[in-house]
């Protein structure tokens, strides 16, 4: 409680305070909207939950195509990505940790028009990655059976069946609200983790049964930086090192979020920053850069580095099992994010109320995570339309990361430019490492157009990528644009009336 009075006392210390009652009546708005939470998170919830949204397990697929080279990009994309981001959400949520996160920070720091754009771009981002969970579970789950089940990875039959299996199950979790779903995330946690144990441990393995000629996981070695590389090091800033923002959208459903949101970013980021490059290290020991298998290098990795222990390599389909269980779970998380922000935008009625209908006995936004479930199966089933089933993937995960960069470009602003409308300066050292994030941010959206994979057309690839940024963002201005025009003529009608 001091705290926040000290929040507002900076926020109420510039002589210039007219915006200052508007920011007061929208944290209180938003708060006492969100009592009506059941506030199921805890820090232990929320560590597990940043593992698991963090931690992607194609990531060391994508660094393990950079060779030996790959610990000094790791370094690289923490140094001037995964620092900045972390200490930007511990700052922006401490400051106003509320319902909507990210959305609610960039309304108060710039106006309804880019909030909604942010929210709009997240939103659709999360549905890029939720629609790809069929193709990547169905991958996870080949492997874990073995050989045998090899042909699954490109039976489009099956991925769309695994498809609205998946979909199915996630809207009625996430109808049943955080209560059931923390449990679905700290399953995915700890299995995520054991997974991760597994596949770090498994080169030493292979020194001590010498089915592994040497192994160094910390070599460091400068590379000659070209194209490729700088194409891959952006996609471990803004594709692998991110997502700590996502989790304060449901500060409102958090036990002191404040603290606890804070607190699960300083835990956290240590820890996956030594699983991804670890884990990196241990593809790179059992596959060649050129043979990683981008859509499921770790099952990859251990059903080899484990076929070679006879029977005892059977625990490997468990492990792999681990990772289809932190798939799950992350799609649990995706679906319980993306629901909140139609519901938050349906509060400042720039979207129908409609999806801010709750539950009757659970309060979840049940209308919102039907649409939700409903679009990620429709864009999930026509990306595979007409392309191979890597490329399919690239496509999606592509598109999704222009969606989400966009995104962080608003908000490393808000440290930079946007809180000087209400007196609140940033220390100098965030405003350097927004610099840094912003400037990593489109580094990344140059890079998306470009394929790391042989694809059938690169500059059909680019055009699908840039024509569904530009049509995605044009429908949701389009919507906010119709949302402002009721709201005018409402207004006029309570006037006139």
């Amino acid at each position: 409680m001091l705290h926040k009075r000290r929040i507002y006392y900076q926020l109420t210390a510039e002589p210039n305070t007219t915006a200052t009652p508007s920011l007061a009546e929208l944290e209180s708005e938003v708060e006492q909207r969100s009592a009506v939470f059941k506030k199921e998170l805890g820090l232990f919830d929320l560590v597990l939950t940043q593992v698991v949204f963090v931690v992607g397990t194609i990531w060391v697929g994508w660094a393990a195509k950079l060779g030996s080279q790959q610990n000094f990009f790791w370094l690289l994309a923490i140094l001037t990505f995964y620092v900045p981001l972390a200490a930007a959400v511990i700052f922006l949520s401490r400051l106003l940790p509320l319902e909507g996160g990210l959305y609610q920070w960039t309304k108060l720091a710039f106006n309804d028009l880019v909030a909604f754009m942010v929210a709009w771009n997240l939103w659709v981002f999360a549905i890029s990655i939720l629609a790809g969970m069929g193709l990547i579970v169905t991958t996870n789950i080949s492997y874990a059976i073995g050989p045998s089940a090899a042909w699954m990875k490109d039976n489009k039959s099956i991925i769309t069946v695994m498809s609205f299996v998946l979909v199915v199950a996630m809207v009625v979790a996430a109808t049943r609200g955080l209560g059931l779903g923390k449990w679905v995330h700290n399953a995915g946690g700890l299995m995520l983790l054991v997974t991760f144990a597994a596949l770090i441990l498994l080169p030493f393995l292979g020194l001590i049964r010498g089915t592994v000629a040497e192994y160094h996981p910390f070599a460091m070695q400068v590379p000659n930086f070209s194209l490729f590389n700088l194409n891959v090091f952006s996609k471990l800033a803004l594709g692998a090192l991110t997502g700590f923002e996502y989790i304060a959208i449901m500060a409102g459903e958090t036990r002191a979020p404040a603290r606890n949101l804070t607190r699960s970013v300083i835990i956290a980021a240590p820890i996956i920053a030594v699983m991804f490059i670890l884990g990196t290290s241990s593809v790179l020991a059992f596959v060649s850069p050129d043979n990683v298998d981008l859509i499921g290098p770790i099952p990859q990795v251990l059903s080899i580095g484990f076929g070679q222990f006879g029977w005892v390599g059977k625990i490997v389909s468990l492990a792999i099992l681990g990772v289809v269980m932190r798939q799950i779970a992350l799609m649990s998380i995706y679906l319980a994010g993306n629901s909140r922000l139609p519901m938050v935008a349906g509060w400042d009625e720039l979207l129908p109320g409609w999806f801010t209908r709750l539950h009757a006995k659970y309060k979840t936004p049940v209308n919102s995570i039907l649409f939700v479930g409903a679009i990620t199966l429709v864009l999930g089933l026509a990306s595979l339309v007409g392309v191979r089933t890597q490329e399919a993937f690239q496509l999606l995960d592509n598109a999704g990361g222009v969606f989400y960069a966009l995104t962080y470009l608003v908000l490393f602003a808000i440290p930079l430019w946007g809180l000087k409308r209400f007196g609140v300066r940033a220390p100098f050292w965030l405003r350097l490492a927004c610099g840094s994030g912003f400037l990593v941010s489109l580094i990344y959206i140059g890079f998306t157009i470009v394929p790391i994979i042989t694809v059938e057309s690169r500059i059909t690839f680019a055009a699908k990528i840039i024509g569904a940024v530009l049509i995605a963002n044009g429908v949701g201005l389009g919507i906010f644009l119709l949302a402002a025009k009721r709201t005018r003529q409402r207004g006029i009608a309570e006037s006139a009336g």
